[in-house]
């Protein structure tokens, strides 16, 4: 019974063995990230600015002026979401900027000799993204309730944003990482990512509900994952109407992929 037993529990060790040292990866790198923002804190304070005048001054003024309706919802309850969307992708696009920088610096060689898988590299990258964007979302979060946004107080739901805002933002760092595995050069990477942040913000349902836009817009909506993080975070802090399952599934399914493509890419990059 014992030797019958034995290749089955072996099978396992194994399984479990790259399994752990893949969460150890991602793990040490996301604490080097925690690391970084404790040794700059000024970063935080720099990164607040933005959605701090998203909120003060765009939120405060279109609620008084009530010129985009969203039913019983003040604008800015509805808008305060969209803020923490927006700034977990204004933080992840432009990690492919550090990668090259990596490469330049010859880091990206030595951690590719490395025994550890590339996509392991890609997803501590990934989720080192969503722990600074996982910060700014706090600082948001905050800033909407002392203006008097009626956020959840529910531990559960606010699990999920967290969950939500690390998909997201892990999303948006591996597209990143794939645009400069494509164009190799810190100022092709920075144009790129100046040229597609706003549109991408822009065709999301951050600012506005889908049913004022256009149907080409609308269009460009429906396969923007920013559209499916912003639709859960609103769910999940204002009690709007969200699909879960199909939010949760996109954002999943999405940061998948794109860590697989950029996994790929990895290699070019280091070249």
């Amino acid at each position: 019974m014992s030797s019958r037993l034995a290749v089955p529990l072996r099978g396992w060790v194994d399984w479990l063995g790259p399994g752990r040292m893949v969460l150890s990866r991602v793990t040490t790198m996301c604490l080097v990230e925690l690391q970084k923002m404790r040794r700059d804190r000024t970063e935080l304070i720099t990164r607040a600015v933005q959605p701090t005048l998203w909120l003060v001054i765009f939120g405060t003024t279109f609620t008084r002026l009530r010129t985009i309706p969203t039913g019983d919802v003040p604008y800015l309850d509805f808008l305060a979401p969209g803020v923490i969307a927006q700034s977990a992708l204004f933080i992840s696009i432009f990690y492919g900027i550090q990668v090259i920088w990596d490469r330049d610096a010859g880091i990206l060689a030595k951690l590719m000799v490395t025994p550890t898988p590339r996509a392991a590299l890609v997803a501590g990258k990934a989720f080192a993204a969503g722990m600074r964007a996982l910060v700014q979302a706090v600082v948001v979060i905050v800033l909407a309730a002392l203006l008097g946004v009626a956020l959840t107080i529910d531990p559960v739901r606010l699990l999920g944003v967290a969950a939500v805002v690390l998909l997201g933002a892990a999303f948006f760092c591996c597209l990143s990482i794939v645009i400069a595995g494509l164009v190799l050069s810190r100022d092709r990477m920075m144009g790129i990512g100046q040229a597609i942040m706003m549109p991408l913000f822009f065709a999301s349902n951050a600012l506005y509900p889908v049913a004022l836009m256009p149907g080409w817009l609308q269009a460009i909506n429906h396969v923007n994952p920013l559209s499916y993080q912003v639709e859960a975070l609103r769910g999940l802090l204002i009690g709007t109407h969200a699909r879960y399952w199909l939010d949760f599934a996109v954002l999943v399914g999405a940061a998948a992929v794109s860590i697989g493509v950029a996994a790929a890419l990895l290699g070019r990059l280091a070249r």
